[in-house]
């Protein structure tokens, strides 16, 4: 079993609540946006776990230099593709679709939006989850991170955090 706490779009602003909220989990993945390098070592560094992540549209070469555009890995049993910029079932980004079907994913990961998100694919069997926006830079009104549990094939236990407001 693999808790995981999922953020997007930080934009260089990392509320230390966070780190409660991330306390039980074994890893983080961040779905792009960081802001700056600095943020994402703080995010391992000071919850002492992995992060896995990808770069958005706003970082600079500092993340892109560490974190890739696309991300395709397993968690357990599940395969997870994650980009920033995706959309969400019915409303993919170009190539999107054709890439989940293409790494057969079970579950795929966006941001970029600032809208929080969970919605099943039933045509591509493929869970899609976006946090919505930690950071304060947007058009959000309420910040927010998602926690859910990876369980073989399983992918469950999923909880809202609100942050707070923007």
């Amino acid at each position: 079993m693999t808790r995981i706490g999922l953020i997007s779009d930080t934009h260089g602003f990392l509320d230390e609540t966070v780190f409660r909220y991330f306390t039980d989990c074994h890893q983080i993945w961040h779905a792009g946006d960081f802001g700056n390098i600095t943020l994402a070592d703080e995010l391992g560094q000071k919850s002492g776990l992995q992060v896995r992540g990808v770069y958005g549209n706003i970082d600079g070469n500092d993340i892109r230099s560490v974190y890739p555009e696309e991300l395709v890995f397993d968690c357990e049993d599940v395969r997870v593709f994650m980009k920033h910029i995706g959309g969400y079932p019915g409303r993919y980004a170009p190539g999107v679709k054709k890439r989940i079907i293409e790494e057969k994913a079970a579950l795929f990961i966006s941001g970029h939006s600032h809208i929080l998100k969970v919605q099943y694919d039933e045509g591509l069997q493929c869970l899609h989850m976006n946090p919505g926006a930690a950071g304060k830079q947007g058009w959000h009104k309420v910040r927010s991170i998602l926690r859910f549990v990876i369980d073989g094939n399983q992918m469950k236990d999923c909880e809202v955090v609100e942050l707070g407001s923007r």
